[in-house]
């Protein structure tokens, strides 16, 4: 038997196996184990709890075990989960550490088009998932976070809904309780640590991924937040900070929090006024969309024995977030540009009412805005020609000088000659540099406003699917449709470098650009094409205008004569 026929037999007793295994498996599921009772299908809070094992009184064995004492015990034997659904959540909760291990958001879709998941399981299986117990000691905290919780699930009245999960070791008894409303993305939280020497201080930590997977480089995106109110400012911590050791922050913090590029899960105080501490870590962990491991901020909320607090997590959405307090509203990040990308932001949204697409509503926007500068470019389109018409003497001088070496002390003769023609003919030699100038900030403000936008998020625009992402095509068509009209701009444009290597590198500019935008969101690109179109038909008016009366006297004959030494 040859090499090919073994390996069809291996290949053939591999597939006989493997069908054989897979048999034994159904009939073993369908004869022997037993099915759960189904879930009835309106049922808000469902707790499930394993068959033939009831919880009793008697507390788990954690894996770091407690010190007994003499007060009552209390715990569960099994692990049990509960989940929680409201019309804005879908929570789940497990007994083991009385914690979540999901918080999904019904209202918002990830890239698969389900249902948005903020934890990130992955992560959350070697950091901890959301709202372990964070203590001083690395012992206890180990032993809470293992200890199977007495979980109470109450469907309560008026739509609300109680989640309180209870532990004691009879010296040591921690509580949590979860309250939610049918209708918001406030959860009121509160965890309790006492021994009988009074109450634990401790935090709550979600650790190991938050928000959306599918954000390019998600943990770039995930960061810590506090807000202090004494000074009235938001500080934001990176997970790079935190790369080498915890960052702890405390003080009069109105809240404090996790969030990524669209979504925030804010911890605000009960009482304002008191202390509330902020830990930040970092870790290296994957996520369920890209299994590259990426180091991810990590935040610990608390530090008081009895914690409470008004949650909101949820979308970086300003009207909702002003709804819950107005300095909530600081969580939404408009950078550097803020005074500019702020209106930017009520103007699009503004004109969306009507318009209904936010593609459509960044072509409209970027119009408008375009005939706003108008005024400007006209004036810089006309001190360039005047520009193009000084060619000839600027060329002339720079001939003059140019077999001296670039360190010549008379090269600083040029520059004043210079200078000296564009003062005598009142040409400014900056004016055509005004439009790109003017442009640059209404840039960063779009890119600002397109990346932290919550409504940007999945806006659909004729083929683009994701207008704050790179179009998802193998090539894609709005950075090219830029790189043409880019060129088609640059030939109608007066031409003012005189020297032939400048005008070369301009050449070669609409490729730069084209290379630059590639990469970044569709919205942006868009607006840029946009505003090439519109200054292509604003320059065709321009072109029809009247060329300036400016009489050129002609250049003098006679090269500049370098001096003997």
């Amino acid at each position: 038997m040859n090499d090919d026929q073994d390996q069809q037999s291996i290949q053939i007793r591999a597939l006989v196996a493997f069908a054989l295994s897979a048999a034994v498996l159904f009939l073993y599921q369908y004869f022997f184990v037993k099915k759960p009772p189904p879930v009835p299908e309106k049922t808000s809070v469902v707790v499930n709890v394993p068959e033939k094992a009831a919880p009793t009184a008697a507390p788990a064995a954690p894996s770091a075990p407690l010190p007994a004492g003499s007060a009552a015990a209390a715990g569960a034997s099994v692990e049990q989960s509960v989940i929680v659904e409201t019309d804005t959540y879908l929570v789940a909760f497990s007994n083991r550490g009385g914690v979540v291990t999901s918080w999904t958001l019904k209202q918002y879709k990830d890239d698969a088009g389900k249902p948005l998941e903020l934890v990130n399981s992955v992560g959350a299986a070697e950091a901890g998932f959301p709202f372990s117990y964070v203590t001083a000691d690395a012992a206890r905290q180990q032993g809470l976070n293992q200890a199977l919780f007495q979980l109470e699930a109450d469907p309560g009245g008026g739509g609300a809904k109680v989640v309180t999960l209870r532990w004691s070791d009879g010296r040591i008894t921690a509580r949590k309780t979860f309250r939610f409303s049918q209708n918001s993305y406030l959860v009121d939280i509160e965890s309790e640590l006492r021994d009988p020497s009074g109450l634990i201080p401790h935090m709550l930590a979600w650790r190991g991924g938050f928000g959306d997977p599918a954000v390019a480089n998600a943990g770039r995106e995930v960061r810590t937040f506090y807000y202090d109110a004494a000074l009235r400012k938001i500080t934001r911590i990176e997970a790079k900070d935190a790369e080498k050791a915890p960052v702890v922050n405390g003080g009069n913090y109105l809240y404090a929090g996790l969030e990524d590029l669209y979504f925030a899960a804010i911890f605000l105080q009960v009482q304002p006024g008191q202390r509330l501490d902020l830990e930040t870590t970092a870790l290296q962990v994957a996520n369920a969309r890209q299994k590259d491991k990426q180091l991810f901020a990590g935040a610990a909320v608390g530090g008081g024995g009895d914690n409470r607090f008004h949650t909101f997590i949820g979308p970086k959405h300003l009207e909702t977030l002003r709804a819950v307090r107005p300095e909530t509203a600081e969580v939404v990040n408009f950078g550097f540009f803020s005074f500019i990308a702020y209106p930017l932001f009520l103007g699009l949204t503004w004109v969306h009412r009507y318009v209904h697409s936010f593609g459509w509503t960044i072509v409209i926007v970027t119009v408008i805005i375009n005939f706003m500068l108008f005024p400007l470019k006209l004036k810089s389109m006309k001190s360039m020609k005047k520009m193009q018409k000084l060619q000839p003497l600027i060329k002339h001088i720079n001939d003059k000088y140019k077999s001296l070496p670039l360190r010549d002390a008379k090269r600083q003769d040029q520059n004043q000659e210079v200078m000296e023609l564009y003062n005598k003919y009142g040409v400014n030699p900056l004016g055509g540099c005004l439009p790109m100038v003017l442009q640059m900030p209404f840039f960063f403000a779009f890119y600002t406003v397109l990346r932290v936008s919550i409504e940007m998020r999945n806006a659909s625009w004729l083929w683009v699917h994701d207008l704050s992402s790179p179009e998802q095509l193998t090539i894609r068509i709005l950075p090219i449709a830029m790189i043409a009209t880019q060129f088609w701009s640059q030939k109608m444009t007066p031409s003012t470098a005189a020297d032939p290597s400048q005008q070369k590198m301009m050449q070669f500019m609409p490729l730069i650009m084209g290379f630059f935008f590639y990469g970044l969101s569709s919205g942006l690109v868009l607006y840029w094409l946009t505003g090439n179109l519109v200054g292509i038909a604003q320059q065709l008016f321009i072109n029809r205008l009247p060329e300036p009366d400016l009489e050129i006297e002609p250049p003098k004959k006679g090269k500049f004569k370098k001096p003997r030494t």
